[in-house]
């Protein structure tokens, strides 16, 4: 089974534009896609999750939700990780 593609939120695009390039990822090159928010970025991944839904409707299901935390310039960040799946 292949690796789902990741996507990580950031600050610097918007919700649209996320849920533009998860249609993409979805439709050529994967079945699954992995939504990844650190820090002050969780929300923001909940709200493209969101955004997905209401635009594909039944087209796809969130398979699986996990929380954490990693270190990075030994601060230990918070993420939430969406794992996405076509289901048309």
């Amino acid at each position: 089974m292949n690796k789902p593609f990741e996507v990580v939120v950031s600050r610097s695009k918007s919700v649209e534009d996320h849920v533009l390039e998860i249609i993409e990822i979805l439709n050529h090159n994967s079945n699954e896609v992995d939504l990844k928010g650190y820090g002050f970025e969780i929300n923001k991944a909940v709200d493209i999750y969101n955004a997905l839904k209401d635009r594909l409707k039944e087209g796809i299901t969130l398979e699986e939700v996990s929380i954490g935390s990693e270190t990075k310039d030994r601060k230990r960040i918070s993420y939430l990780l969406l794992r996405i799946k076509r289901s048309y």
